[in-house]
């Protein structure tokens, strides 16, 4: 068959059902992998039907990775057998290419031709978003010290405390409001995905970065949330649009307070206080409005901006998350959780339903570190690390032409002529990035403008072959933003 010939299978016209129709012809091979879907118009012309109903059929499939969407090129079938990863962290592991997935528990295969193999050199990824493991604190005499304390690895009560004395003591005094509950889980995502699960339910709406981290909006494609996009200035959120986006009856807003990724952006205290404002005015018109703001401070200390929070102004609205991840080691899966208790009970409630708890010999851990001068110096010397690495690929690209505003953290937002060819540019010279387009609440290629123009995310944290490497590697993205 025809990919054109979909509408002739579609009985039941509901998202629901046009959705299962196309799902049909491709476990049955009637549609293969890199088919291209008809587009939402025409199959709604077909159907009879809007074209808000088939683009929520198409948003169903792309959200268990059945299709993705390829913007100005349509939608497509995906491969099978259907990577583990979600939608938009799978394109972040193939560098935004359809033509290679990584297979469930099987390696990587070709669906068509590759790009340009990259020239003779080590390859330098620069795409993953990761801390640099050499400016991590070394974990050993922490370890050794919660050993000879906790010998075994026990606990006193299934039904303990989710949260150590010490870690939640050293919590509380460094949180940047005083939140009524601290808890920890495991991990930033695990965090916003059991906090969103309790505060909103499907066909619900929230209120998103544009651009963000794509995981975001895979949970919340996961979930049945709609998610109502609004830009960000060098300050944060635009207030204008964030104003505009509550009135969409929003309940919830997931924003990143510092060292946004991709952008690097951090909210000003200023910006704090306008956005309290818009919410408090937001409330003041909407009688019996809800409304809670989760914040994923993802850097966590390795930020060098300050730790802005909504809460200071909003406390019981305010669910802020803080990741140990880049700072202390992502295998230590941490990430604590500070807000109001109306919230944190039942986010705590529902982990006594599945894991339970955060490993308490994690947490002794965590705390010894937060509390020992080594591993203090650890941390801020790749605070400062991070910082100078930010800043130097900046000018390098300044003294080439391109003009690009360093943020904070470990990633650069790298504008491109054409995101295509950036990858394959670079790709070329040996180097990796993300494609910008996971990162866009959109479904475009490219910009709002709906040109081919994009962006590229560079992990500047992962530059550690000095002034050398800095150099190889803003030559190479000065030629790749190039038409």
């Amino acid at each position: 068959m025809t990919p054109m010939d979909v509408a002739q299978h579609v009985e039941d016209r509901s998202p629901r059902g046009i959705a299962a129709a196309v799902s049909r012809l491709v476990r049955s091979g009637d549609l293969r992998p890199g088919d291209r879907l008809p587009t939402v118009r025409r199959l709604a012309a077909d159907l009879g039907v809007s074209p808000a109903t088939v683009s929520g059929a198409w948003q169903a499939l792309a959200a268990v990775g059945l299709v993705a969407s390829r913007g100005r090129a349509g939608t497509v079938v995906l491969p099978e057998p259907a990577s583990w990863l979600p939608p938009r962290y799978r394109d972040l592991a193939t560098g935004g290419r359809s033509d290679v997935l990584p297979a469930a528990g099987g390696p990587t295969r070709a669906v068509a031709a590759p790009a340009p193999a990259p020239r003779p050199g080590p390859a330098l990824d620069l795409s993953s978003g990761t801390p640099d493991p050499a400016l991590l604190p070394p974990l050993g005499r922490a370890l050794a010290r919660v050993a000879a304390a906790t010998p075994a690895a026990g606990t006193g009560s299934y039904l303990g405390a989710p949260v150590v004395e010490p870690l939640e003591r050293l919590l509380r005094a460094s949180w940047p409001f005083t939140p009524q509950r601290v808890t920890v889980v495991d991990g930033a995502v695990d965090a916003m995905s059991r906090t969103l699960e309790q505060l909103a339910g499907f066909g619900d709406r929230v209120v998103v970065e544009d651009p963000s981290f794509p995981p975001i909006f895979d949970l919340c494609d996961q979930l049945g949330l709609e998610r109502v996009p609004v830009p960000l200035d060098r300050q944060g959120l635009r207030p204008d649009a964030f104003e505009a986006a509550l009135r969409t009856g929003a309940e919830v807003v997931v924003l990143q307070p510092r060292a946004h990724n991709p952008t690097g952006v951090s909210m000003t205290s200023t910006r704090a206080r306008e956005l309290a404002a818009v919410v408090r005015r937001h409330l003041a018109a909407t009688p019996g409005a809800s409304l809670t703001v989760i914040e994923d401070d993802h850097s966590g200390e390795i930020a060098s901006s300050a730790d802005v929070s909504l809460g200071s102004h909003l406390p019981d609205r305010v669910v802020h998350v803080r990741s140990y991840s880049k700072s202390h080691g992502p295998d230590l899966r941490i990430a604590a959780v500070g807000g109001p208790a109306a919230v944190l009970d039942r986010v705590v409630a529902r982990r006594m339903l599945g894991p339970g708890w955060t490993s308490r010999l994690l947490q002794h851990v965590l705390a010894d570190l937060l509390d020992d001068g080594e591993a203090l110096a650890a941390v801020a010397q790749a605070r400062r690390t991070y910082y100078a690495r930010q800043r130097a690929l900046s000018t390098a690209l300044a003294e080439r032409g391109v003009a690009v505003q360093p943020g904070d953290g470990i990633n650069l937002w790298v504008p491109v002529a054409d995101e295509a060819t950036a990858l394959v540019r670079l790709a070329a010279a040996g180097i990796r990035v993300a494609p910008g387009r996971p990162f866009r609440a959109g479904t475009d290629d490219g910009d709002a403008d709906g040109s081919g123009s994009g962006h590229v995310r560079v992990t500047v944290g992962a530059l550690a072959g000095g002034p050398d490497e800095v150099t190889r590697v803003a030559t190479a993205l000065a030629l790749a933003t190039t038409p």
